[in-house]
């Protein structure tokens, strides 16, 4: 069967968020889908069955399937969109967990359209903060994440986060993020209760901070920039309830995988 690994929200090879994308004609058991995102032991696994004009699609950690992921739909529509013969510059998906989710191609940038997320002010407390070793400014809480909010982009960088601690919240990740230098907003994600300490990219992620930053900015187009080793670089829109979220992407390596 085959498999392919793109680094999503980057031009080059080695940076963005490696992510695999599997394609199907039928769907695996969950049981099956989760072993293999565990062999592959990257941030995601992306699934996906065409069903007439659309395509079904699924997200497997190492550990769970999660409700929503930004780099491996756009990893999967670049797959589409490349080697798999999908001849219009639209796809949409469907999420059984998120619903329709559609990705848009100009020349080499891929757009994903994604519903905005909706965030609520929380107290700061040490309780859901003990686990970074800078204390944030302000905290929310969104559907799926915690998002903190810090001083400056030199802050987010010095984040030194104790992932124990961290992985004892009951939510999917924790978002951190500040005004950039070089871009309108920056951020990183911790999410070692979904098996992954720091995620390179979040896509998902970006449908809490775009309305936040939109809102303080007072603008709807903004520069991100996820400042993990990797690095990930995204062109954010708000678009009233849903959002645009822009990127690039390379292919790693094309294999296949016996059953």
């Amino acid at each position: 069967m085959k498999l392919y690994q793109i680094d999503a929200f980057s031009k080059t090879v080695f940076s963005g968020n490696p992510a695999a994308v599997c394609p199907l004609k039928e769907w695996l058991s969950d049981a099956i889908m989760q072993k293999i995102a565990a062999e592959n032991n990257l941030a995601e696994t992306a699934f996906y069955v065409k069903t007439g004009d659309k395509y079904e699609i699924r997200w497997f950690t190492p550990k769970i399937e999660v409700d929503l992921c930004g780099h491996a739909t756009l990893a999967a529509a670049f797959v589409l969109f490349n080697y798999e013969n999908h001849n219009d510059n639209h796809i949409t998906f469907f999420s059984p967990r998120s619903g329709k989710l559609t990705v848009t191609k100009e020349a080499d940038l891929l757009s994903l359209n994604f519903p905005v997320d909706v965030l609520e002010a929380i107290p700061l407390t040490s309780q859901i903060t003990d686990g970074l070793n800078i204390k944030p400014i302000q905290a929310f809480k969104g559907k799926s994440d915690y998002m903190f909010l810090f001083n400056n982009e030199e802050e987010i960088l010095n984040l030194e986060p104790n992932f124990e601690k961290l992985s004892k919240l009951q939510v999917r990740g924790i978002i951190v993020t500040a005004k950039g230098e070089t871009s309108d907003f920056v951020s990183r994600f911790f999410a070692p209760q979904s098996g992954i300490n720091e995620d390179p990219v979040t896509g998902s992620a970006h449908t809490t901070l775009i309305p936040y930053w939109a809102k303080e900015l007072n603008k709807t187009k903004l520069s991100a920039i996820q400042l993990s080793e990797r690095r990930g670089y995204l062109e954010c829109e708000l678009l009233e309830d849903r959002v645009r979220i822009s990127g690039y992407a390379k292919c790693y390596l094309i294999g296949e995988y016996f059953l």
